[in-house]
């Protein structure tokens, strides 16, 4: 099997997480995606822990695997040299430098598409080329500037963030999308174009419900907790023994929760006969349902509320999320043998799967600069493109 990506050449100059979470999914499609680091360090995540792995961040580890790395100082003319050469070569390139760096190292769109008119370029930036061209683009300042942490966290409470650079995960699934769709434009006409995303609108776009009843409505949401502003029961309730979320999105999963908990009459009262209803009087319904609840653990409910056809589940740890994915047989964990490490490196899968040109794990994330000769070769022209030299075992753990 070939990856539905393989013919493509990706020239990667991102770092720490959008982008090379963007190229990392290309990468696992088949895509060849060359990596370029600053001499030395590299990107700054390998710095990032801990946690550190045999000497190597997990951050990095995390969203670099499939890529050869080159070391290259794009303020030295040489290297630049280098960098120019092989986007002229390339399907596509990607950034996330501040608007003007990639230029001033004579990098930028209008340059590189004079060499290459069918290059997509995309530029990630976190808040666009214009009056937001000088912001840094960090995930916690987009959380707190584009309004996800004032609808998160508990009511009334100070804003809170996403346990995760979500903003980022976000805008980097934009920014694979954003570069598959000018592909496809490009295999039609020959013609590439400029791909921009940013951290500001991507959010904005990914607050969905939320940015819809603002744009809307004229609704300026604010935090809720675990509620749901326009669903209920749609949030966190006590057990015997721990917190389980249920998630009653209708009228008949409602009737079924209440029937598997033995007061169909909760149901029947006109109070929560609808969403609407329910909604309304919030309060009096999460009383009623955590007193029904109080008898039996997390886990029992789980059971028997999923046999009833009612959305819920315990809270789990990453342990038990993952310990869940694996009993429904996503196979979420893959680990790459390599030799030049004394231990496998984990890593999650790609949850996208093809049927005919499924995800491939080739090659574990690089060392920076590793890949320097190789891909100076390509260069000269005096080698070919091709599975890696490092390609590793791979297997579910």
């Amino acid at each position: 099997m070939t990856g539905a990506l393989r013919d493509l050449v990706v020239v990667d100059f991102s770092r720490v997480l959008a982008g090379p979470y963007a190229t990392m999914l290309l990468a696992d499609f088949g895509a060849e995606v060359i990596k370029i680091e600053r001499p030395g360090g590299g990107d700054d995540t390998r710095s990032w822990g801990p946690p550190f792995v045999d000497g190597e961040s997990t951050y990095f580890l995390g969203v670099n695997r499939n890529k050869r790395s080159i070391a290259l100082d794009l303020s030295d003319p040489a290297d630049a040299a280098t960098a120019r050469a092989l986007a002229a070569r390339a399907d596509a390139v990607v950034e996330n430098f501040r608007p003007g760096t990639m230029e001033r190292h004579g990098l930028g769109y209008a340059e590189l598409r004079a060499a290459n008119p069918g290059l997509v370029y995309c530029s990630i930036t976190g808040f666009g080329t214009d009056g937001g061209a000088n912001l840094p683009g960090y995930d916690l300042i987009v959380q707190a500037v584009g309004g996800l942490m004032s609808v998160t966290g508990d009511p009334g409470g100070e804003g809170m963030k996403v346990g995760v650079a979500l903003v980022d995960v976000i805008t980097g699934l934009h920014g694979a999308l954003g570069v598959l769709a000018a592909l496809r434009h490009r295999d039609a006409t020959g013609e590439g174009q400029r791909v921009e995303v940013s951290l500001l609108s991507s959010l904005l776009s990914g607050l969905v419900n939320h940015a819809s009843a603002y744009v809307a409505g004229g609704v300026v949401p604010t935090s809720m907790g675990n509620e749901h502003p326009s669903i209920a029961p749609y949030e966190l309730f006590e057990t015997a023994d721990r917190p389980l979320v249920i998630a009653a999105g209708n009228d008949r999963q409602f009737r079924s929760l209440c029937d598997a908990l033995g007061r169909p009459d909760i149901a029947a009262d006109e109070r929560f006969a609808t969403n609407s209803a329910r909604v309304a009087n919030r309060a009096p319904l999460k009383s009623e349902l955590t007193a029904a609840l109080a008898g039996r653990t997390a886990d029992d409910w789980f059971a028997a509320l999923t046999a009833a056809e009612v959305p819920c589940g315990p809270i789990n740890d990453l342990a038990g999320a993952f310990d869940l994915a694996a009993r429904l047989g996503l196979a979420p964990r893959v680990a790459l043998r390599d030799p030049r490490r004394p231990h496998p490196v984990g890593q999650v899968a790609n949850p996208i799967r093809l049927s005919a040109t499924p995800s491939r794990y080739r090659t574990a994330p690089p060392r920076v600069d590793e890949d320097a000769a190789a891909v100076r070769a390509r260069i000269a022209g005096t080698s070919d493109r091709g599975t890696p030299e490092n390609a590793h075992e791979v297997w579910n753990p």
